[in-house]
């Protein structure tokens, strides 16, 4: 068996994108419950202005830096459609989840997405599901268990709608993670998916807004209330530094990491984002993870470093392992 460095070039620097894109990404639901509890924005709204500011940061610098990434082929418009209502449904689940559930608890439920990811992916784009992956798997979802407090069911008295959102915004970047990868095999670069999904989720997220009798939680009950934070500036600045900062920059980098390594063991890697937002909101928000909590981080901190020495650099990286 010989050894492809390239190969374990390509690995160690999706490795470390996707590292980071966990680390700027932990900022979000930090700055979504700051905006949240600050101004009481409802989620749906939150959501719609957060999509709308990434889509509308990344226009002049696509234009500036490079204007073709804009260019988007008939035939992968469709495709870029649904990959826009995927990330609207997912916005709305997790921002839903982070105002009724906390920082914490709502970026770790988030990450259950690894295990549908990893068996999504095995399923439809035919990557492996090996035991390490497997074992990393039911790690994330131990962890996502316990950090939710799901397994009291007095949890699921009091916050069911937190922790059934938290759940389906796993389910959603599951699919997001695998569409992503999806893209890169259809040859879309990943600022221009980016570009394209929030400028369709914007548009999506507008319509669920505007459905009359305010049907959705969470949602504007009347257009005007789109605006509802007015001349509060420091609020729009926040939403602003919301989907310019880390949203912007995490998700491309997490894009860009789905063109490096399979979705599922991207998204894998990124499970490490709930410990950074527990620390950040223990010293922002003074949010306290208790003792399964912290067991729960944990466990996903192990499945990680499963990963990392699954295809360390004295093994070879055989592209059985990739999409």
């Amino acid at each position: 068996m010989s050894i492809e460095p390239n190969s374990q070039k390509k690995f160690n620097r999706g490795f470390l994108v996707a590292l980071l894109s966990a680390v700027v990404l932990s900022f979000t639901a930090i700055l979504i419950l700051m905006i949240s509890q600050n101004y009481q924005l409802p989620a749906l709204i939150l959501a719609y202005w957060r999509e709308v500011f990434v889509a509308f940061s990344l226009l002049p610098a696509l234009l500036i830096v490079k204007p073709v990434l804009l260019r988007l082929e008939k035939r992968d418009l469709l495709f870029m459609v649904l990959f826009g209502l995927v990330l609207a449904f997912f916005n709305t689940f997790w921002t839903l989840s982070v105002t009724l559930s906390g920082a914490s608890v709502a970026t770790v439920l988030v990450y259950c997405s690894g295990a549908f990811t990893a068996i999504l992916g095995w399923w439809l784009l035919k990557e492996t599901l090996g035991w390490q992956k497997i074992i990393a798997v039911i790690l994330c979802l131990a962890g996502a268990i316990f950090v939710s407090g799901a397994t009291h069911p007095a949890a699921w008295e009091a916050n069911p709608l937190g922790i059934i959102s938290g759940i389906l915004s796993g389910l959603m970047y599951a699919v997001y993670s695998l569409m992503g990868r999806t893209a890169t095999q259809r040859g879309i670069n990943p600022w221009t998916a980016l570009f394209y999904t929030f400028l369709f989720a914007s548009v999506f997220m507008l319509g669920a807004n505007l459905i009359p009798g305010n049907a959705i939680p969470g949602s504007a009950s009347t257009p005007s209330e789109l605006f509802i934070l007015g001349d509060r500036w420091a609020a729009w600045l926040l939403l602003f530094l919301l989907a310019a900062g880390p949203t912007l920059l995490g998700f491309g980098l997490y894009n860009i990491s789905l063109s490096l390594l399979p979705s599922s063991t991207t998204n894998l890697i990124v499970t490490i984002e709930p410990v950074f937002t527990a620390i950040t909101a223990y010293f922002l928000l003074d949010e306290r993870l208790s003792t399964l909590e912290l067991l729960g981080s944990g466990l996903i901190l192990i499945a990680l470093v499963i990963l990392r020495v699954r295809i360390g650099p004295k093994r070879t990286l055989r592209f059985s392992d990739k999409a």
